[in-house]
């Protein structure tokens, strides 16, 4: 199983997203994502945030929030369990990502871009509920099969 983190910046109602374009053998490639990734050995879920929206972005995250856990399951990937957070206080300047191509996207626009569908779900629990949510969601392929949310 892998356990990674992922986080949605926000600033003058944008989210800053990453289209992945970059990396080589990436399961993401061409969609666009929050900022995160997977754990290191002995990390917690904020040390595995604030260490991977460095390194992707530049920026030093000051306020944030744990907003989700989300359960990956698929028949061609190993399941994951995604710590989903939202960050609105930082400093640091945007650099270059190896990954893709950062950009600010006013938070209207994202459902139009290319994502995941499980992705555009639990980004409208973002928008629409403020507590914790823990969301399920089961791909066969690249189709999203199953999903269900439980809202704390």
């Amino acid at each position: 199983m892998r356990l990674t983190t992922l986080c949605y910046i926000e600033k003058d109602g944008k989210y800053l997203m990453l289209h992945r374009v970059k990396k080589q053998n990436d399961f993401n490639k061409d969609k666009w994502i929050g900022v995160g990734g997977k754990f290191e050995q002995n990390e917690t879920p904020e040390e595995c945030l604030l260490r991977e929206v460095y390194e992707e972005t530049g920026l030093t995250l000051h306020s944030y929030t744990f907003r989700g856990l989300i359960t990956f399951i698929s028949d061609k990937y190993e399941t994951e369990y995604m710590h989903l957070y939202t960050a609105d206080k930082f400093s640091g300047t945007i650099k270059e990502c190896d990954e893709g191509i950062l950009e600010w996207i006013d938070k209207k626009d994202v459902p139009a871009l290319p994502l995941w569908e499980g992705d555009s779900l639990f980004l409208k629990m973002l928008d629409e509920y403020n507590g914790f949510f823990s969301m399920k969601l089961r791909y066969e392929g690249d189709k999203l099969a199953e999903h269900n949310v439980i809202k704390y």
